[in-house]
């Protein structure tokens, strides 16, 4: 990579970490909140004919992490072009 600046640089790791921030985030609450802390509530929803909250620490988090890395991929894209560090 190469940065204009040290400046450039700096915001460019700041926008990546606050990027992951929030995927990780995202990650975490459907895991860990949806598929084992809230799952006796969401257990009282029917999602095709599963409880929700056993579909979710089954599949959902499983689903919802690979859409992440393509959410990822495609925003950190984004900011390698926008900062002029693609390829």
């Amino acid at each position: 990579m190469a940065f204009k600046d040290e400046e450039q640089a700096k915001a460019y790791w700041s926008e990546n970490l606050s990027l992951m921030f929030k995927l990780l985030t995202v990650w975490f609450v459907v895991s860990f909140g949806f598929g084992i802390l809230l799952v006796d509530v969401l257990n009282e929803i029917r999602f095709f004919g599963f409880k929700l909250g056993f579909w979710f620490s089954q599949q959902g988090a499983i689903y919802t992490f690979v859409a992440l890395i393509f959410v990822y991929v495609f925003k950190m894209d984004t900011l390698d072009k926008k900062y002029g560090v693609d390829e």
